[in-house]
């Protein structure tokens, strides 16, 4: 099926659900916005306890992050070597790659290098981006282990991404391949833009860090941004702290068959007593609400409210306008604060040479990380409690997962 053949199936939501869908659509945003502010009464003060503003290096506008800071890490040829001295390493073991630890992907010089980049994510501009790893020169399980290796050394805890392997057999699936598929798969079968060319819109995954290792380029497109979550909070709570309110309220979703009902948007208070910093948190993927290809929002869903639907919009538009752009190519490995930055990507065309193709895994660091918020508890248990180095798979090829 060749790309131009493609309808996607449009999703049907609720009853009575607002005109809203995963694209945004600016004049939709626009009209909405007007119509409230001059038709509602809408609450002009913050959530009991919620900050004005906040003051951290994880508040940063993109249009001038880079005068400021560079996220970008090369890897030096004494890096290379290291990691290729590790590769050998851990083969020599014959191990399963579920076994990939800092021990048994030894990198002693450039380990303190990663350590350093976890602080960075967690502490301060919340992404840092690897560069140099030559791609070419090695297998795709050769590419895997590598990435897994570095990546135990900023975050040693992987996630689940699935609870299936391609063919169904019951496994702990740490990795997940973002490409597409569309050309290949059923377009219902299609619940998420990382298996289509699409544009992806600003959201968040599950878990405290996402790694994303590209193995390859698209041939046009593609393009990776990032947006702080907390300069998106800063202007919302300046300019409509009503959505702010909409955001720290309960909303209802279809999960893991089930429905739950839990806030975007959670804040914690600065800790005397454990030296923890206020945090703010906000978790949400649009689709989940609008629907997407094959997956539609369940009909048996109360639909969005009118506040719900600009509050998405409002939080898409204030992320795109203050994203950075990374220059994101074959060989990189992008690790970011999931907690506190939102991601996205332009839509791309692939050609018969070149393939976007990456592969990601959900981190985390005990040592570093953040207090999951109790409404996120389940969540994070789903992806990170129990997870089995024996039980652990990697899968080397696409395929579009169960969950």
């Amino acid at each position: 099926m060749s790309p131009a053949a493609i309808i996607p199936p449009v999703p049907i939501g609720p009853v009575g659900q607002p005109d809203i869908q995963y694209l945004p659509d600016p004049v939709k945003y626009a009209a909405r916005t007007k119509r409230r502010l001059q038709t509602e009464d809408l609450p002009k003060a913050l959530p009991e306890g919620f900050p004005m503003e906040l003051e951290s290096d994880l508040v940063w506008d993109g249009k001038n992050l880079a005068e400021s800071y560079d996220w970008n890490y090369h890897l030096t040829k004494e890096d290379i070597a290291e990691v290729e001295a590790a590769l050998e390493h851990f083969k020599s073991l014959d191990l399963p790659l579920g076994y990939i630890t800092q021990t048994t992907f030894p990198l002693p010089t450039l380990h303190a290098t990663l350590r350093s980049i976890s602080h960075e994510i967690h502490r301060g501009h919340g992404f840092k981006v690897l560069r140099g790893l030559p791609v070419d020169s090695h297998t795709r399980s050769e590419n895997i282990t590598i990435y897994a290796g570095l990546a135990s050394h900023i975050a040693p805890v992987r996630g689940r991404q699935d609870t299936k392997t391609a063919h169904g057999e019951p496994a702990d699936v740490v990795l997940a391949h973002i490409t597409d598929l569309s050309r290949v798969v059923d377009p219902t079968a299609i619940k998420a833009p990382a298996y289509t060319t699409e544009k992806q819109v600003f959201h968040t995954d599950i878990g405290d860090i996402v790694a994303l290792f590209a193995l390859g380029e698209a041939d046009s497109g593609g393009q990776s941004f990032l947006s702080s979550s907390w300069f998106v909070y800063n202007e919302l709570a300046r300019t409509r702290p009503d959505l702010v309110r909409t955001l720290a309220e309960p909303w209802v979703s279809e999960e893991g068959g089930g429905v739950v009902e839990r806030p975007l948007l959670f804040h914690q208070p600065a800790s005397a007593s454990s030296s923890e910093p206020e945090r703010l948190i906000i978790q949400y993927a649009r689709r989940g609400f609008t629907g997407y290809w094959g997956r539609p929002r369940d009909p048996s869903l109360p639909p969005l409210t009118e506040a719900q639907a600009e509050a998405l919009d409002a939080l898409h538009y204030l992320a795109e306008k203050s994203a950075v752009s990374l220059d994101f190519h074959k060989g990189d490995i992008q690790f970011v604060n999931n907690l506190s930055i939102f991601h996205a990507r332009a839509g791309f065309r692939d050609s018969e040479e070149k393939r976007r193709h990456l592969v990601r895994l959900w981190l985390r660091d005990p040592e570093l990380a953040w207090k999951t918020p109790e409404g996120l508890a389940s969540r994070w248990e789903g992806i990170y409690g129990g997870v089995q180095a024996e039980k652990e798979v990697f899968p080397l090829e696409p395929f579009v997962r169960s969950l």
